[in-house]
């Protein structure tokens, strides 16, 4: 039996120079969003803030599906990435 729990029912916009935490942890830079030049399918273009800094694509609707709980039972997110709110400490 297919599960597809895990897809998106809500439509949310990714935000460019947002840094989003993967569900498994590590964080990301969405550096922009690209489109495909043959099938037109809308890419987003991250940046690893780990490591080497990996650059890495993904498709748009993937990049914001909820989690597949079924996969991942102990996963503490909703959703795949999710945005970060990073205060400055100038702002305290």
């Amino acid at each position: 039996m297919y599960n597809d729990d895990y897809k998106s029912d809500i439509k949310m916009e990714v935000k460019i120079k947002g840094v989003y935490k993967h569900f498994k942890g590590d964080y990301y830079l969405v550096e922009d969003i690209a489109v495909h030049s043959e099938t037109r399918e809308k890419l987003v273009i991250y940046r690893a803030l780990y490591g080497e800094t990996g650059l890495y694509a993904r498709p748009y609707d993937m990049f914001m599906e909820k989690v597949d709980k079924i996969k991942y039972p102990n996963a503490k997110q909703e959703y795949r990435f999710e945005l970060q709110n990073i205060q400055s400490i100038k702002e305290k």
